[in-house]
């Protein structure tokens, strides 16, 4: 292999070095007032978590209301013979689907924020302390 062809392999392979090191870059006009990192802030998940709990509250609460009235009058429209009545039941099994899948979501977010932001803590004490170190580590060399 000729020295010119070693260097020019050389080059070839920064090359396709540099371009694979470039994924995973934004913008900087990614988002308003921001030069395209991601930017968490505790307060803002854990508020976000705490809407999220709060509707799951009341979703579970406010959504049973009328399930039982509802299941009562599909009962009785059925026994008296009415096919309101199993239309009536389907409904009420489906609000019933639909509402538990609803609740369950919102639980899920709540759940996933209050994750994220223990997460992040971790992360930001794990890098915090490997700074120092490394700082102490260059300080006793």
């Amino acid at each position: 292999m000729a020295w010119d062809e070693w260097e020019q392999l050389k080059a070839e392979a920064a090359r396709k070095a540099a371009t694979r090191t470039q994924v995973n870059q934004a913008e900087p006009s990614a988002g308003p007032g921001t030069d395209g990192d991601l930017v968490v802030h505790d307060a803002e998940l854990g508020r976000l978590g705490g809407i999220a709990y709060r509707l799951r509250d009341r979703l579970r609460r406010d959504s049973d209301h009328a399930r039982e009235a509802t299941f009562g009058a599909a009962v009785e429209l059925s026994n008296e013979g009415l096919r309101m009545g199993t239309a009536l039941t389907t409904l009420h099994d489906a609000w019933n689907s639909k509402s538990r899948t609803l609740v369950d979501a919102c639980g899920h977010i709540s759940n996933h924020l209050d994750f994220t932001r223990a997460q992040h803590k971790k992360d930001d004490d794990k890098v915090a302390t490997s700074v120092s170190v490394s700082a102490i580590d260059t300080y006793m060399k």
